[in-house]
C-alpha cells in the first residue's frame, strides 16, 4: 500500500499508510494522546480526526489544551447540538446555517412562531441532555445528487440551496451528532460529551434575512456564548454585565451628552455637555499636533467626482460615498459630486500648490476633517459607528528614506497621547494588501516592506492582520484594551505610494529632478465621535477631570448659603474650572444623588458652617468619605486638576 510521510512539530518524521486518519496517528504516538486528541493541524489546515491524509504533510495533534482549535470545535459542535435540540422540541422547524463567531456561535432557523426567553431555557436544557448522552460524532462524504434528495425528502429547502451553491469540486461532508445530521465543512469533536455542559449559554434571538438578502425569508437567529470552562464563561458574562453599565448610549443620556434621531440616521446631535468634551479633546489634539510639527489645513466637504475618479475612490469606494447631484447653471447635464469620505485626495491638492523641494519634506499636514460615509443602518451603533464623523486626520509627505524616522516619530507621538488619555499600552496589527486595491504588486511589495522595516526599527512588535489594508496601501492598526478587556482599534499609520502617483504629486530633489513623495496617512484617535464613546465606556462616565463637561457643582444646604455658593462658583470659574451652582430648594442628599448619576466629579456642599468658616465640604464621585477644605485651597487644587496634561 502507498505510504505518506508525516512531519511532526519537533521535526521528526514517520511513514504511514496512505489514507491514515489523525485519530490513528494520535493513537500510534500514545494511548493517552489517542484519548485526548480532538483534531489536528495538517499543513496548517484544521483537520477532523476522521479525515484521511492522502499525501505527505506536516501534522500536529490538538487537545483541549490548545485554546484556538478547542474553542472553535466546542462552539461549532454547540451550533449543531443547538439545532438538533430545536428540531427535537419542534420537529417542523427548518434549519439553515450555524457558524462560529467571536465568543460563541449562532444558528438561523425558519419557524412560524417567535422564540421566547422560556424557549431558550428549554433549548439549553435539551442541549445538556444531548451532551450528557456522549453520542458519537461521525462524518461521510456524499454525492451531490444523493445529498439533495436526502434534504428534499426531509423538507429542508435551505440545505438544498446551500448544496447547489457549493462548488462542484468541493466535497459534501455530512456530520452526525448521534442520529441528527447536518451538512457541514467540519471539523468537529468526536462525541457530544467532549463539549463542556456548564460552559455555554444561549444569549438572545434576533431577526436575520436568509443569506443577508432583504428580499428573502426572515429567519430567527439564536446567539450562544461558549468557552472551554465554566470560569471563562462566568468572566465573559460578568464582562457583558459591566459593559451594559458602561454603555456610552446609556451614560450619554444620564450625562446629557448627545442624542440621535431617525431624521438624521448615523448623525449626532451634540448637547452642550457632550460638545464640551469634544472641544476639549480637539483643543488638546490641536496643541499636540502643533508641538509635533504639523500644519493645520481645512478642505471642502463636497468635491467633484473627477477628483474621486483620479484618486481611485470612485472605483474602489463609491458604495460608501454619499453622491450629490447639482443642476449647474448653463450646464448640459447635472454635476456629480460626493461628500468626502476621507481627506487624503484634498490634502494632495494643497501639496500640489506651488513647487515643493526636498528641503520642505517631511511636510506634516493635519485636518480635523469632517467626513461622511454610508454605513448600513444595521451597522450603526450610538456614536461608535456613524455616518458623519470628524477624524484627527493627517498626512505626512516625505521621501522614502524618511519613512523609518517618521514612523518612529509617530509611534512615540501616539503613545504619549494615549498615555495622557489613560491608556498605558496598545497592540499593533499589520494589515497587508486587500483583494480590492489600487497599484501594482511591485508597489505593494515596496510599501509593505518599508512599513514592516520601519515598525521593527521603532521597536514595535506586531501581529499580521491579512488582507485588511486600505485599498491604496498597507497599514498599522493601533489597538487599545479598555478597563474590562475589550479591544478597540483606534490609531492607524498607512504607507501610500499610489495616491501621489495617481494625483501627480511631486517635489524637486537634490538632483534638480522631479520625484514622487511618499504619503503617510495617520490618525491617533481615529474619529472624535468613536473615541469619545470609547473614553466614556473606559471610564464608566467618570472622565478625567480636565475632560469632564461638568467639573464641579456647588450645592447649597440651606438658602442662607446662596450668596456664598455664587462666590465659590465665581472663584472657580475665574481659575478656569467649569463650575455651576445648585441652589434649588431640595435636600442636599437629593442633589448629590442627582449629580452623581450625571457623573459630576466633584460636588461642593455649602451650609451655615461653610459660610462662617469660608470652607466647602468636598464630595468626590465614587468616594463615600467627604472632606473639608478652605476656599483658597480647593480653588487651587481644582484649577490644577482642570489643566490638560500637556499644559501642566
Amino acid at each position: 500500500m502507498a505510504q505518506v510521510s508525516l512531519t511532526f512539530p519537533d521535526g521528526s518524521k514517520r511513514d504511514f499508510d496512505q489514507g491514515v486518519t489523525p485519530a490513528e496517528v494520535a493513537a500510534s504516538i500514545s494511548k493517552s494522546l489517542g484519548k485526548k486528541a480532538i483534531s489536528a493541524m495538517v499543513d496548517g489546515q484544521h483537520w477532523d480526526l476522521q479525515w484521511p491524509i492522502d499525501a505527505d504533510a506536516q501534522i500536529a495533534i490538538n487537545t483541549m489544551q490548545d485554546d484556538a482549535p478547542a474553542l472553535e470545535l466546542v462552539r461549532h459542535d454547540l451550533a449543531h447540538i443547538m439545532a438538533r435540540a430545536v428540531q427535537e422540541i419542534w420537529p417542523d422547524v427548518k434549519v439553515t446555517i450555524g457558524p462560529v463567531i467571536d465568543n460563541g456561535w449562532y444558528y438561523d432557523f425558519d419557524r412560524a412562531e417567535p422564540f421566547t426567553p422560556e424557549d431558550l431555557g428549554a433549548i439549553e436544557k435539551k442541549m445538556k441532555e444531548i451532551i450528557n448522552k456522549r453520542e458519537p460524532v461521525t462524518t461521510e462524504v456524499w454525492d451531490r445528487d444523493v445529498a439533495i434528495k436526502y434534504y428534499e425528502d426531509r423538507g429542508e429547502p435551505y440545505k438544498v440551496e446551500l448544496i447547489e451553491s457549493i462548488p462542484g469540486d468541493e466535497p459534501l461532508r455530512m456530520y452526525w451528532h448521534g442520529d441528527w445530521q447536518d451538512l457541514c465543512r467540519g471539523p468537529h469533536l468526536q462525541h457530544t460529551g467532549q463539549v463542556p455542559a456548564d460552559a455555554f449559554k444561549l444569549m438572545s434571538v434576533a431577526g436575520a434575512y436568509w443569506r443577508g438578502d432583504s428580499n428573502r425569508a426572515m429567519l430567527q437567529r439564536i446567539y450562544g456564548a461558549a468557552f472551554r470552562n465554566k470560569e471563562d464563561l462566568r468572566k465573559y458574562l460578568n464582562m457583558l454585565e459591566e459593559a451594559a453599565k458602561r454603555d456610552h448610549r446609556k451614560l450619554g443620556r444620564e450625562m446629557d451628552l448627545f442624542h440621535m434621531q431617525e431624521e438624521a440616521p448615523g448623525q449626532i446631535f451634540w448637547h452642550p455637555n457632550g460638545w464640551s468634551i469634544y472641544t476639549q479633546l480637539q483643543d488638546y489634539m490641536r496643541r499636540q499636533q502643533r508641538a509635533g510639527g504639523y500644519v493645520e489645513v481645512n478642505t471642502p466637504q463636497v468635491v467633484d467626482r473627477k477628483l474621486w475618479e483620479a484618486s481611485g475612490h470612485w472605483e474602489k469606494y463609491q458604495e460608501n460615498m454619499f453622491i450629490v447631484e447639482v443642476d449647474e447653471e448653463h450646464a448640459r447635464e447635472k454635476a456629480i459630486n460626493a461628500l468626502k469620505p476621507m481627506n487624503c485626495p484634498c490634502h494632495v491638492q494643497i501639496f500640489n500648490q506651488g513647487l515643493k523641494s526636498y528641503r520642505d519634506l517631511p511636510l506634516r499636514m493635519a485636518e480635523f476633517g469632517s467626513c461622511n460615509r454610508y454605513e448600513p443602518s444595521g451597522a450603526l451603533h450610538g456614536i461608535m459607528r456613524v455616518r458623519g464623523f470628524t477624524q484627527d486626520d493627517a498626512h505626512i509627505f516625505c521621501r522614502e528614506d524618511q519613512i523609518e524616522d517618521e514612523t518612529k516619530r509617530f509611534i512615540d507621538f501616539l503613545a504619549s497621547i494615549y498615555s495622557d488619555l489613560g491608556f498605558q499600552g496598545f497592540k499593533v496589527k499589520f494589515s497587508d494588501r486587500p483583494d480590492t486595491r489600487a497599484g501594482s504588486d511591485e508597489v505593494w511589495d515596496k510599501s509593505e516592506d518599508a512599513l514592516k522595516a520601519a515598525t521593527s526599527a521603532a521597536g514595535c512588535e506586531f501581529e499580521l492582520n491579512p488582507g485588511e489594508g486600505a485599498f491604496y496601501g498597507p497599514k498599522l492598526e493601533f489597538v487599545l484594551t479598555d478597563a474590562i478587556g475589550r479591544d478597540w482599534q483606534c490609531g492607524t499609520l498607512q504607507v501610500d505610494f499610489v495616491l501621489p502617483e495617481r494625483l501627480d504629486a511631486t517635489y524637486i530633489g537634490s538632483d534638480g529632478e522631479k520625484h514622487r513623495p511618499v504619503m503617510l496617512h495617520r490618525a491617533v484617535l481615529g474619529s472624535f465621535e468613536r473615541f469619545i464613546g470609547i473614553l466614556i465606556e473606559e471610564h464608566a462616565g467618570k472622565l478625567p477631570f480636565w475632560l469632564a463637561p461638568r467639573q464641579v457643582v456647588v450645592a447649597s444646604i440651606t438658602s442662607e448659603a446662596d450668596d456664598y455658593v455664587a462666590e465659590v462658583v465665581s472663584a472657580l470659574q475665574a481659575a478656569g474650572v467649569r463650575a455651576e451652582a445648585d441652589v434649588r430648594n431640595e435636600k442636599i442628599n437629593y442633589k448629590v444623588r442627582e449629580h452623581s448619576v450625571g457623573k459630576v466629579p466633584v460636588i461642593l456642599a455649602v451650609g451655615h458652617r461653610e459660610v462662617d468658616e469660608k470652607t466647602v465640604t468636598v464630595r468626590r464621585l465614587g468616594e463615600k468619605q467627604t472632606s473639608v477644605a478652605s476656599l483658597t485651597e480647593i480653588v487651587s487644587s481644582l484649577a490644577k486638576d482642570a489643566t490638560p496634561p500637556d499644559l501642566l
